[in-house]
This record gives C-alpha cells, structure tokens and sequence, in this order.
C-alpha cells in the first residue's frame, strides 16, 4: 500500500490508516483472538499506520493493539494515540461517548487537558501499548475545552515533539470550528476529523480543509461511513454512534443507488470520496475483523469512475465543488 509523508513532519503514513475503536468494543465485544487477526490483516495488506485512544474500551484497543504489534520493527509502522482522557481506577466515568462502548478494563474516565495531565496520559498509554513511542499524539475531543487544549495540551505536546519523543502533534475532533481553532491558535502538525468530509457530511470542507492545505498540516479524514451508514444503509444503521436517522438513512439510500448504478459499493465511494481532496492526507477506517480490513483495502485499490461523481453532483446529493 502507497505510503505518503504526514505533512512536514518526517513521519510518513499509509493511505489507510486501521483505525482501533472497534478493537475497544466499540457497539458489541470482540475477542482478543479476533483483535490480534484484524491487526494482523492489516499488517499483511500493507496497512502501516494505526490509531488508537486511552478513550477505546478505557483502554483495551491499546493493550491490543500493542500486543499486535509489539513484535513489528517499530521503525516500519506509524501509531497514533490521543491525550484528553485519564483511566482512574474508582473514578466516575466520564458519560461522553463512554456508552457506545460494549466492553471496559473497568477504569474510570476522566477528562484532562493540562500540561502534566498530558504527559502522564502518555506515558500510561505507552505502559498499556507496550512500546517505547507514539509518532502522533491527538488532543482528543477538545471541544467543550479548547481555551486549556490549545493553551496547555498542544504546548505539552510540542514540547515532547521538540525533544524527539514524538513526530507530531494533532487535534482529534468531530467538529470542523474547533478543527479550525487548533489550525489557527496553536502549533499542531495535522489534524484528525471525524465525520466532517464524507458523503453525507461536507463541513470540513468549507473552511478546514482549505485552511490546512494553505498552512501545511496535514488531515486525516476518518469516520468516512459516519460510523456505519456510509457502508451499508440498510434498517438500523448507524450515524453518529446512534441509529441514522430517517431522512440520513434516506439520503445514504439514495447516494448507494447512483453508486449502484455505476457498479461501485456505496462503501468503496465513500472511501475515494474522503481521499479526493488535496488537503486529505489519508482516511482512517475503524475495523473489528480482518474482512473488514480487507474490504477497505480493496475498496481503495480501485477508484471508481469519473462519471460517477458527475452523477452526484448532478443529483445534488454532494456539492459539485467537492467532487472535482
């Protein structure tokens, strides 16, 4: 699989970068057997670079994760994982998004966006991967925080970035205005956004995207299925963590009948679609099986046709500026 620089940072990453919530448990369990197969999947299908969060199962997609990878030359992949979140044993958790998870270590979450708050995330993540680095580090669902994340988090970072400990520092958000204030208030490297350029969802492009492009940091585009919809609209789909909404589900219906039309899964077009902006580095695709993995992969070794997105554009269903 292509692999590409991450920016200006030295780093570089595949274009598919195996995103691990769904090795925390993310909406039902998954054995450690099934974990250890997903991420070797990956592995053998040239997948390179992977992302996790303390956040994941309070903790499990890391541990698995490390597991997976601990004996993999480390200087041949790239792993992310994310600061915001503390695991504290006996704490309350922290209800944001805590309940989409079907499987826990039994930690508490608790939020933390100050400087020693930072490092000791880290080094606790680092403890549950087993490794001795992180190449990127994300400031994890900032946005009901962003004064300290920007004034405290990203300095704690760069610090850890200036001193060699790790490649690049990142904001990981679902919301492109707070994306947009991490890009023009503090010293990240890239920038991860879930959910805001796909499909059905276009509002990184307005201004992120151009932002990046224009200041040099780079995006990784994940959630390119709103976290379930985008690759099979079928009853019950997810957007959003919770059940897609009628007229969502109604919308994705439509976009997979133009993508029928032209032979192409609604799934591989989501996929291209994500990675058809010049400021979109890579997509992130979360998966809890090698199938899984293995679909995406494929998905993205054949892009679909020319006249497809002629179609969408004419159908409205994604502004045409987006498609070109």
């Amino acid at each position: 699989m292509q692999q590409v620089p991450l920016g200006t940072t030295g780093a570089r990453v595949s274009r598919l970068v195996l995103g691990c919530a769904p090795l925390g448990g993310l909406f039902a369990p998954v054995p450690e057997a099934q974990a250890r197969a997903t991420v070797d999947a990956a592995w053998d299908l040239g997948v390179r670079a992977f992302d996790t969060a303390p956040h994941y199962g309070a903790g499990l997609s890391e541990r698995r994760l490390g597991a997976a990878l601990r004996d993999r030359p480390r200087a041949d992949y790239l792993l992310s994982t994310k600061v915001g979140r503390l695991l504290v044993a006996g704490a309350g958790d922290d209800a944001t998004g805590a309940d989409i998870f079907a499987e826990s270590s039994g930690l508490g979450r608790v939020r933390g966006y100050g400087r020693e708050a930072v490092r000791r995330s880290l080094e606790e993540s680092l403890g549950r991967l087993g490794l001795d680095r992180a190449d990127v580090v994300h400031v994890h669902d900032a946005q009901d925080h962003l004064d300290q994340a920007v004034r405290e988090a990203v300095p704690a970072l760069a610090e850890l970035r200036e001193q060699g400990a790790i490649a690049a520092v990142s904001a990981g958000i679902d919301y492109a205005d707070a994306a947009v204030r991490f890009v023009r208030e503090s010293d990240v490297d890239c920038i991860l956004i879930a959910g805001r350029y796909t499909l059905l969802d276009q509002s990184a492009a307005d201004e992120l995207l151009p932002l990046c492009r224009q200041r040099g940091v780079a995006v990784l585009a994940a959630a390119p299925f709103n976290s379930g919809v985008l690759a099979d609209p079928r009853a019950g789909a997810t957007y959003w963590y919770r059940s897609a909404p009628p007229d969502t589900l109604a919308r994705a219906r439509r976009i997979a009948a133009v993508c029928e039309r032209h032979g192409q899964p609604i799934a591989r077009v989501a996929l291209a679609f994500a990675l058809r902006h010049p400021a979109v580095t890579a997509v992130v695709v979360g998966a809890r099986s090698p199938q899984e993995v293995s679909t995406a992969v494929a998905a993205l070794a054949v892009p679909p046709p020319d006249d497809l997105w002629a179609e969408l554009a004419d159908e409205t269903l994604v502004p045409a500026q987006q498609l070109a």
